[in-house]
């Protein structure tokens, strides 16, 4: 009887010592940042040579090129036939815009393959992140990105000349469109010669690359950068419109889509099926945003993401700087889903909607545009997924799919400028909901109702009178 429990008792601890090893193995693995795999097979086939190289969490696991496929190397300079006195003009007359400065050599094929295309937004500071995006979206991109000045014109140059020569994703499937303020519109054009940036800059460092090209921005436009409100929903619709697919997945540059399976094509797939259950015949797709931990590598895939999140190495994006950003996503009830399939299909539907949610999605493009008074920080994305809420759109949230989102943010004191910007935006929201309610004879959330009074209760109110959001 005392052998019997002595047995049990020692089986019990080789048990707790063996899953505690395990545990300690599975961690050291999610921390470990080499590639030994590659992220898909287009990837391996597409690129030359085929150099697997360690990069930034920005862009992981990737490879680069140093020639096209046939080994040749182009001299020809991005923005070649640019005119700078042409140009459409926005609404407001406050930026001009030049679409399709340059298009991906595969771009129009893609969008007549795909039912849907990435649009997304970018200044130059953070374009570098194209470079993960490209590799984990195969279909056709669209981006928008803010130049401010001949400096930042000709760095742009500069850096789109090195993505397109290191990165043929990037060469095949990226449509750029450029826009410049009107008090900072760039007047001429500078030649750039790729024999030259081949030499200077390494392929397999593009966040490190653009680093040392800001360093040669004038101090004027440092200083201009500063406070200059970012132009954010105008440049979405700039993406938006330059898609030539039904579907637009729009995202920001630094959001990366999951690279387990071919996402774009899944996502295709999943659209071309899709019956939405809404009576207007009016959804919009959710894609789930995590953050995560820039010690540990990129997900393979919706269990190694929920392994990481168990572990406080991911957690649901803004989830400690604003968690009303995409509290209604219920990221519990999609990690529980647990279904082992590469097929996109939904989890669940949003039932929780509330002001101030701002998820990435997927949706027609005959959705409202962003409204584009809201400049800088403060009611951009926001008040779009809310006028589409007003308008009747069911929102629901896709499995096994989700978008990455480098590093854990936490909260941070805001500069002056960042809660200038947000006063701005808030008296523009209460013209804005006024606009809404003529326009659609709804108010679902009460927001023209009295605000409540300020006080010791008055913490959980989150009516737009008087909150900071992003």
């Amino acid at each position: 009887m005392i052998q019997t429990s002595c047995r049990l008792r020692n089986f019990s601890i080789l048990s707790v010592l063996a899953l505690t090893v395990s545990n300690v193995f599975l961690t050291l693995r999610l921390l470990q940042t080499d590639c030994g795999h590659h992220l898909n097979n287009e990837i391996t086939t597409s690129i030359v040579p085929k150099t697997p190289i360690i990069l930034t969490p920005a862009s992981q696991c990737l490879e680069y090129i140093l020639a096209d496929s046939n080994g040749n190397i182009s001299e020809k300079a991005v923005f070649s036939g640019l005119d700078l006195k042409l140009g459409r003009w926005d609404s407001r007359r406050m930026f001009k815009v030049f679409d399709f400065v340059i298009h991906g050599e595969k771009f129009t094929e893609l969008s007549e393959k795909l039912n849907v295309t990435l649009a997304t937004q970018s200044s130059i500071e953070k374009i570098f992140s194209l470079v993960q995006v490209s590799h984990h979206w195969s279909g056709p991109i669209s981006i928008a990105v803010y130049v401010a000045g001949d400096d930042e014109l000709y760095l742009l140059q500069v850096y789109l000349t090195f993505l397109r020569y290191c990165y043929v994703t990037i060469r095949e499937r990226v449509a750029f469109h450029l826009a410049f303020p009107k008090d900072r519109s760039p007047s001429n054009i500078r030649s750039v010669h790729l024999s030259d940036i081949i030499t200077k800059y390494n392929c397999a460092k593009p966040e490190q690359t653009i680093t040392e090209l800001l360093k040669q921005r004038t101090a004027e436009t440092k200083k201009w950068r500063i406070k200059y409100p970012y132009p954010q929903n105008f440049l979405r619709n700039v993406a938006r419109k330059n898609c030539q697919t039904h579907h637009v997945f729009l995202t920001d540059v630094d959001i990366i889509p999951s690279a387990n399976f071919n996402f774009a094509e899944q996502l295709d797939k999943f659209l071309k099926k899709a019956k939405c259950a809404n009576s207007n015949n009016l959804c919009a797709y959710v894609i789930p945003t995590y953050e995560l931990d820039e010690r540990v590598r990129f997900p393979r895939n919706k269990t190694d993401l929920i392994r990481l999140t168990n572990k406080g190495l991911a957690r649901p994006f803004h989830n400690k700087v604003f968690i009303y950003n995409q509290y209604a996503t219920n990221f519990s009830r999609w990690q529980a889903d647990l279904t082992e399939t590469e097929e996109v299909r939904i989890s669940h539907a949003v039932t929780n909607f509330e002001f101030l949610y701002e998820p990435f999605f997927v949706a027609s493009d005959n959705n409202p545009p962003h409204d584009e008074r809201f400049i800088g920080y403060g009611y951009t994305r926001n008040t779009q997924v809310y006028e589409m809420f007003v308008a009747g759109y069911q929102f629901q949230v896709l499995t096994p799919l989700f978008t990455i989102h480098w590093g854990l943010q936490n909260k941070k004191g805001r500069p002056a400028w960042r809660e200038h910007q947000n006063n701005i935006n808030r008296k523009h929201f209460e013209i804005f909901k006024r606009e809404l309610f003529a326009r659609y004879h709804k108010d679902p959330l009460k927001m023209l109702a009295p605000k409540k009074a300020k006080g010791p209760n008055a913490a959980g109110n989150i009516n737009a009178g008087g909150i900071n959001v992003g």
